[in-house]
């Protein structure tokens, strides 16, 4: 393993240019209208909550609140998670946002419940779950 350095400046500039540095971590931007979006699987829900161009300011999962196992995939943790993202957000600043949701499983309706009951103004929501159009070829057919 070796032997443990540890990195000690005397210089005034060094903690100058660190001090700088965590000034412009700490500058958050705003967000006033957003789009949030729900995905749903038979095992857990992520609510993300992007600006307009796509980058991710905030995010919950049933998982991150503290539900384990089958207590994740029901409507009840989604409403929690829905919930606890727009708390986040809000204090980004968030105002009214787009609703998108994919995927199927128990927490789309419980999402949406938690959205709409949180205060902000929902423009839209639209259905993005991926449908297949022709699907999969079929198996062969059995010879006896």
């Amino acid at each position: 393993m070796g032997k443990k350095r540890i990195a000690t400046s005397t210089s005034g500039e060094d903690t100058q240019k660190q001090s700088a540095g965590s000034s412009q971590k700490k500058i958050k931007k705003q967000l006033i209208k957003g789009v949030i979006y729900v995905t749903s699987s038979y095992n857990n829900t992520i609510v993300s909550i992007t600006d307009n161009s796509g980058n991710v300011c905030v995010w919950s999962s049933a998982g991150s609140i503290g539900f384990k196992g089958t207590r994740k995939s029901t409507p009840y943790a989604a409403t929690l998670v829905s919930k606890d993202a727009i708390e986040k957000a809000k204090r980004l600043g968030i105002q009214e946002a787009k609703v998108v949701i994919s995927g199927i499983g128990p927490g789309r309706e419980g999402a949406i419940r938690g959205i709409a009951g949180s205060g902000i103004n929902v423009t839209s929501i639209v259905d993005s779950t991926p449908i297949p159009h022709n699907g999969v070829k079929p198996p062969k057919p059995r010879r006896v």
